[in-house]
């Protein structure tokens, strides 16, 4: 990031160090996954495989020239608070 200093246009830019926030994504991921039992763990690690098939699916379709959105079409309840959206895709062609 570039802040300029004062009005005049002959003054140079200088650069700044933009605060970076602490998201500790890392360090929730892991104190999240100590609380998983190890059938969680696998059908977390089976959605992670197969949604970089689906990633990989939709830049193969978008690259051949259409475009693609996902958008919900349903939840689905497991019964103890547990849900998840189901997509469907919303294809278009290109102009």
């Amino acid at each position: 990031m570039f802040v300029l200093e004062g009005t005049d246009p002959r003054q140079p830019a200088f650069p700044i160090e933009p605060q970076r926030l602490r998201t500790r994504v890392r360090e929730r991921a892991e104190e999240q996954s100590v609380t998983l039992t190890e059938a969680q763990k696998t059908a977390i690690r089976t959605l992670a495989n197969e949604l970089h098939r689906l990633n990989q699916a939709v830049m193969e379709a978008v690259a051949s020239g259409v475009s693609i959105e996902f958008v919900r079409g349903s939840r689905h309840h497991g019964g103890e608070g547990s849900f998840g959206d189901l997509l469907i895709p919303r294809i278009t062609g290109a102009n």
